[in-house]
């Protein structure tokens, strides 16, 4: 069978069976999502002095997760975040500043970019140091926000954070405007769900990756470029705040909208790795081409199966390594996928990395084998 038909079957296979398993894993999240908020939600404040129905929140959630990409993903939570928020806006976190990145209700929906939020009290402060929703008063916003886009009527507002990775990527504002429509609790579901759809497109290309890597090729394997620790792509990866300070000897180009270019940097990412001595970094080098083939699909396999770990047992995993039990809450999980990757790999030549084990180590315990836990297997 030619290599071309081949592909082209595996494409087919795979396609089928992400359109199969799509909705049933939306409907999953919705659902843990929801599950992680508290049972009794305190009502929203809106003009009618009612709150949208949960029908309308669900279909909301439902919008976000028709995004494939990381910018429609992003833009449809400001699209459905409007419904529960009369004014509300995306500030994208780098280094511990924030810039604009849209808004929705401020004017044109591009009034924002590039805005430098204060980071250095208030509820903007608080909900990047905390991690969780900043109610607060618009009085204790930042003032130049205020000044140049004003404040809500009834003087109330929310900060939230997006996070992703264990880090807080972006922070979502909302007020109600001259409306009065604020529903903090519902925003809060769209941006964890946000949080939670992002992570999931990042796992379908890596699958979508880690398929078309069983192709045969007929060139010999070359060394891969670097990566990264985090196997994530950061959707804002290509954005730079403008009033940050400038680096030495910087070099001028247009500033892209994020998540938009993350392709792209990556492109760029892979020819910087490409111009330094990769044959020196490449650890597999004195391997012959099969066994270094096999090597690298390992790791990648060990790194796809820990993602998916972390992303269903976000609340255990945080638990864990502040408690140092890591492993006891996710015991079954962490075995049935080391059964999984022992079985594809477990009789190879890849089998002596122990990669499973490294990137449980390296992905979820960050390196700190404390954390893990006293019955967790060196």
């Amino acid at each position: 069978m030619a290599e071309k038909e081949l592909q082209q079957i595996v494409e087919h296979a795979v396609a089928q069976v992400l359109e199969r398993q799509l909705p049933k894993l939306q409907a999953e999240l919705v659902e843990r999502v929801l599950a992680e908020l508290p049972t009794a939600m305190p009502p929203a404040q809106s003009g009618a002095g009612s709150s949208v129905s949960n029908t309308n929140l669900v279909q909301a959630v439902a919008n976000i997760h028709a995004g494939s990409t990381q910018k429609e993903i992003l833009r449809a939570l400001l699209e459905a975040g409007s419904a529960y928020g009369s004014r509300i806006a995306l500030f994208v976190v780098k280094g511990g500043a924030a810039t604009g990145w849209q808004s929705r209700g401020l004017g044109d929906d591009d009034a924002l970019k590039d805005f430098p939020l204060d980071m250095t009290s208030g509820p903007a402060s608080y909900a990047y140091q905390n991690r969780i929703a900043a109610p607060a008063n618009i009085a204790e916003m930042d003032r130049r926000f205020v000044k140049q886009f004003g404040g809500p009527e009834n003087e109330q507002i929310v900060v939230l954070p997006l996070v992703l990775k264990d880090k807080v990527a972006a922070l979502l504002y909302a007020d109600g405007g001259a409306e009065g429509v604020l529903d903090g609790p519902s925003l809060e579901v769209l941006v964890m769900a946000t949080s939670a759809w992002l992570e999931v497109a990042s796992l379908r290309k890596q699958t979508h990756k880690e398929v078309s890597d069983t192709v045969p090729m007929e060139r010999p394997p070359v060394a891969p470029p670097v990566q990264a620790v985090s196997s994530f792509p950061d959707p804002f990866a290509a954005h730079t705040p403008k009033h940050t300070a400038p680096k030495p000897a910087p070099e001028p180009e247009p500033e892209p909208e994020p998540a938009a270019e993350v392709v792209e940097v990556a492109a760029h990412a892979a020819s910087a790795s490409a111009a330094a001595p990769a044959a020196a970094a490449d650890p597999f080098a004195g391997m012959s081409a099969e066994d270094a083939d096999t090597h690298r699909k390992a790791q990648r396999f060990a790194r796809l199966l820990v993602d998916e770990i972390k992303l269903y047992n976000q609340a255990k995993v945080a638990e864990g390594r502040r408690n140092k039990d890591l492993y006891d809450r996710l015991k079954e999980d962490i075995e049935k996928s080391r059964s999984t990757f022992q079985k594809r790999y477990g009789s190879t030549a890849a089998a002596s990395g122990d990669y499973f084990q490294r990137e449980v180590i390296r992905s979820l315990a960050e390196d700190d084998l404390s954390v893990m836990g006293v019955n967790f297997r060196k």
